[in-house]
């Protein structure tokens, strides 16, 4: 049975990348920047799901890697002329330091109280973007505008990209590639570990689990998607300045993981989905009060999905599998 599964799996999810890869040439290019950002977002929930899906230390403060990733590619562009590609390492490596620094003396913390103490690094940052002695380097309250890559070169003997096009197609490709990493990384021997100590804790040390190790590698690799995702995110739309990445930009990133599913990889893709356009939808339907009916929409999904999106098509392919083994 393992053996027509697997098969059909891999099937399923190449027609789903050629689909993602044809989007771009069927939409307008606003539409195209919005999938893009969408892409970001997944790259953010997928770290933000590794950390608190799959280890239980609940963040609030993911916003602040965000902005940490975005302004370290923003500077290396501006200041330095390194090309965008180059930076997305450089924010990832950054944000991995940050983030585990910050998860070293985060280990003493559990539940709310990391919650809270992630919480204020997101509510600080903004400030400390603004400091004086920073904006030369930061741009202060006035931020730093870059400029949108235009398509290689190589390329225009193939297809005509326009920029929005390339971003799209280059943001998904990055993203396949880490999405890849995490599956691997999180079906193995340290995935195993994260959910023993998520789970059981002191079983798991009593195991051998190194729980202060794996806990702040957790956050570093976290921050290091969240930092990936913040350089594409400024790259895509061409403007950093602090009050883009308000406390409300971390808790819409714990509300994806949650809409979208925790502890699941798939639930990234569905939260950013979900991040990305249910507050335009909601500002379609009412100007007046769109927040009133983003709030109902969370609800609805709330509770009718109480376990994410992810869990729930799973549930649903089980019994769909289920009904066809009977006939």
């Amino acid at each position: 049975m393992e053996r027509t599964k697997s098969p059909l799996r891999w099937i399923a999810i190449l027609v789903v990348l050629a689909a993602l890869v044809a989007l771009p040439f069927l939409i307008s290019d606003y539409r195209t920047f919005q999938f893009t950002q969408a892409v970001v977002y997944a790259i953010v929930l997928l770290g933000l799901n590794i950390l608190t899906g799959y280890n239980g230390q609940i963040s609030l403060g993911h916003g602040a890697f965000y902005a940490i990733g975005a302004y370290t590619a923003a500077i290396l562009m501006d200041k330095f002329g390194v090309p965008y590609w180059a930076t997305l390492p450089a924010a990832g490596v950054v944000c991995f330091v940050f983030g585990f620094l910050f998860g070293l003396p985060a280990l003493r913390l559990q539940g709310h109280y990391l919650a809270l103490a992630t919480f204020a690094l997101a509510v600080a940052t903004p400030q400390v973007l603004k400091y004086k002695r920073l904006e030369e380097w930061t741009g202060g309250v006035q931020g730093i505008v870059i400029m949108k890559p235009d398509p290689p070169e190589w390329l225009a003997s193939f297809v005509t990209l326009s920029q929005d096009q390339w971003l799209y197609l280059f943001s998904l490709g990055v993203a396949a590639v880490l999405f890849l990493v995490a599956w691997n990384l999180l079906r193995g021997r340290a995935g195993r570990a994260l959910v023993a100590l998520r789970d059981h804790p002191i079983a798991a040390e009593a195991m051998g689990v190194n729980g202060p190790v794996y806990k702040s590698m957790a956050f570093g690799v976290s921050a290091l998607y969240t930092g990936v995702g913040g350089a594409l995110g400024a790259i895509a739309v061409q403007f950093v300045a602090p009050d883009s990445f308000t406390a409300f930009l971390s808790i819409s990133f714990l509300v994806g993981i949650v809409v979208g599913g925790i502890a699941t990889i798939s639930g990234a893709i569905y939260g950013a989905l979900f991040i990305q356009f249910v507050p335009n939808f909601a500002d379609q339907i009412s100007k007046a009060a769109p927040w009133a009916i983003y709030g109902l929409v969370l609800l609805v999904f709330i509770y009718a999905m109480p376990g994410g999106v992810a869990w729930m098509l799973h549930f649903v392919a089980a019994r769909v599998r289920a009904l066809l083994a009977t006939r």
